[in-house]
């Protein structure tokens, strides 16, 4: 039963059961709608609770059913029947109650909740909005400018800060569901749809809404179904709802309930079902500079204890400062120290060394001397061989790669590497820390580049190739923006350095293939000291106040490089293009067993490169765009289409759905 009634001293109590989220599945809003007019038409019957068990209240829809056609009973009937029941309707919220759920408490007459609940309409993140009443209910509670904001921004709030916005009527410390029982009967009918919205000035959250929209068309609905909340409930309703089902057969939303599920399938490896991680109770970070203090700060601010070594005293009270900086305060649990003996505590250590190969041996063999048994050792590496790593060192089972991102305090996305002589438990260690640090895991086997950084060399490779065949780096960052980059690939570069991409070139010189075509637009950039943002020029020249500026001399640089005559490329033509070369690149990763799935690479893309959500990453989007169409982009770019590509389009088959696990499309 998803649903069960009990009744207490003339209150009926509608009990919520629908493992592990409560989420508003057709069978749950089947049972709670009967529930409510079974419930008012007895007449023992004085006012009615609906509570969702400890910890817990509605998490949200069933996403897995927006992908069928709508099954009745609809959620905006559920609320309806809620608001205009006769009796007063009471949430207790002891968890939870985002999207569906939030709405469901808003058609409410009252809203009590534990201090832990969480509250929150969040459809925005799926490509939607609030369907069933809960753009116009919320605004007629918070008005339109707050309203704007926390369903634009999927704002989930603490339940004191709700209840600071009337939200929430009143916070139970204990016992939230006598709380309920004992005030039902004496709460009056209160219909959130007849108050009229408090008064707001809205223009300043509209601007910021659109401003961060970036290619989802439910935030501009958004902004545009809010406003109807200053006129008639039910006018707001029938605009709320042809909204909702629009946008819910939109590509936006397909592609960001890809995303959905992809980021929840990546934490899965097969083979690792009842594999216990190791305990971590203390980790280590060797290199204290801007990414070994970003992982640091990361691994303290998940309440890990950390030890930062570094090569001198002076390093090591550097790296210190540095950490305490991110954290804005001091770390108490943080010591650094030279002394190589103290990793002798960790359970986990990081090393975040400079990227040379000899460097990083040369730890790991440090490590031997000084890790205890069982400690995980993980490099940070970019694009080393995890292997050559690993063989340093007289445990590799024990040696994984984790690779952060820049700035590791803050970017989502965690790359776990394994070598076949990983052990599982390491894996798994691996992924209950990305769990524990709030990051996206995704893993990948050992490769160049392993996968996101291997898919993105492509990129940007060929993005350069554009500009030798007649692009100019303006032409493809506004090419990406348009389509939902927030900034292009040659921004992007300016703000990481120019340097870092040549230093990482010049460490391929010996192995690249001599017939690779190799532009040297970014070494001739390099050489006049063109370094980006940081020296104010790059592929483009920033004025003091950090605006960047197309820039002529590098127009004309680009011109004088070109030994064939310019083409013109249409801003579609250069997403084409650059969409193709990702998608082969990593049709090319999955038949190499690098990626399990294509869409962790998606995920990889999304959470580390800047990928707009709303696309789904770029296996999806190629599905979107057909895969012949992309075969014809990479004949155009004298790319090589990777067999399996070619194997899909050939097939009519996806290759957002390819697998490694066996379950191929």
């Amino acid at each position: 039963m998803s649903v069960t009634i009990t009744r207490e001293a003339g209150v009926g109590i509608i009990t919520l059961a629908n493992p592990p989220v409560n989420a508003l599945n057709t069978a749950l809003r089947a049972a709670l709608l009967a529930a409510v007019r079974a419930l008012e038409a007895d007449p023992g019957v004085r006012a009615l609770v609906i509570w969702g068990g400890a910890g817990c209240f509605v998490a949200g829809a069933d996403i897995g059913e927006m992908s069928r056609p709508p099954e009745a009973p609809f959620l905006p009937e559920l609320t309806a029947a809620i608001e205009v029941c006769a009796k007063p309707v009471v949430a207790a919220l002891g968890g939870a109650a985002l999207g569906g759920g939030c709405e469901l408490a808003l058609a409410c007459d009252l809203r009590l909740a534990a201090p832990g609940a969480l509250i929150g309409l969040t459809e925005t993140r799926l490509g939607l909005i609030p369907g069933a009443g809960g753009t116009q209910r919320l605004a007629r509670l918070v008005g339109e400018a707050k309203a704007i904001e926390m369903i634009c921004n999927s704002q989930v709030l603490a339940a004191a800060d709700a209840q600071a916005l009337g939200l929430i009527d009143d916070l139970i410390a204990s016992d939230l569901l006598a709380a309920a029982i004992a005030r039902a009967p004496e709460t009056p009918k209160r219909r959130v749809s007849a108050l009229t919205p408090p008064p707001s000035s809205p223009a300043p959250a509209i601007a910021a809404a659109l401003k961060r929209a970036r290619g989802v068309p439910a935030i501009a609905e958004a902004v545009r179904v809010i406003a109807a909340a200053n006129g008639p409930f039910g006018e707001g309703l029938a605009l709320e709802r042809e909204a909702f089902l629009r946008l819910r057969a939109s590509p936006e939303a397909a592609a960001l309930r890809h995303l959905f599920f992809a980021e929840r399938e990546a934490a899965k490896v097969p083979g690792l079902a009842g594999i216990k991680p190791r305990p971590v109770a203390r980790a280590a970070v060797i290199g204290a500079g801007t990414m070994g203090a970003g992982i640091a700060a990361a691994l303290l601010a998940a309440g890990l204890p950390v030890t930062l070594i570094e090569r001198d005293a002076p390093a090591a009270q550097a790296g210190a400062a540095r950490v305490s900086a991110l954290l804005r305060a001091p770390g108490a649990a943080l010591s650094a120290t030279t002394d190589w003996s103290s990793l002798s505590q960790a359970d986990l250590i990081i090393e975040a060394a400079f990227e040379d190969l000899a460097v990083k041996q040369d730890i790991f063999r440090q490590l031997d001397r000084h890790a205890k048994q069982g400690a995980v050792l993980a490099t940070n590496t970019s694009y080393l061989d995890l292997a050559a790593i690993a063989a340093a060192t007289s445990r590799p089972a024990d040696v994984l790669g984790l690779h952060f991102f820049a700035p590791a305090q803050i970017m989502k996305l965690l790359e776990l590497v394994r070598l076949p002589t990983t052990a599982p438990d390491v894996l798994a260690t691996g992924l209950a820390l990305a769990k524990r640090l709030g990051k996206q895991p995704v893993v990948a086997g050992n490769a160049e580049g392993f996968i996101g950084n291997r898919v993105y060399a492509a990129y940007r490779r060929h993005a350069e190739y554009l500009l030798a065949d007649g692009a100019l780096p303006e032409q493809v960052d506004e090419a990406l923006e348009a389509h939902g980059f927030a900034l292009g690939i040659f921004a992007v570069s300016d703000i990481s350095g120019l340097d870092i991409a040549f230093a990482l070139r010049r460490q391929r010189d010996a192995t690249r293939d001599p017939a690779e075509r190799y532009v040297t637009i970014p070494d001739q950039l390099v050489a006049l000291g063109r370094l980006g943002r940081k020296t104010s020029a790059g592929w483009y020249r920033y004025t003091p106040d950090g605006q960047r500026h197309p820039d002529p001399y590098v127009a004309g640089l680009i011109a004088q490089s070109r030994t064939t005559p310019a083409q013109s490329f249409t801003p579609e033509a250069i997403w084409r293009r650059l969409l193709a070369i990702m998608a082969n690149e990593g049709a090319r990763l999955l038949a190499e067993g690098i990626a399990q799935r294509a869409s962790d690479i998606d995920v990889a893309f999304v959470n580390g490169y800047g990928f707009p959500r709303a696309k789904g990453g770029p296996m999806w989007a190629a599905d979107a765009h057909g895969l012949p169409a992309l075969l014809d982009e990479l004949r155009a770019a004298h790319e090589p289409p990777a067999p399996l590509l070619t194997l899909l389009a050939q097939t009519n088959k996806r290759l957002s759905a390819w697998r490694q696990d066996g379950d191929t499309p």
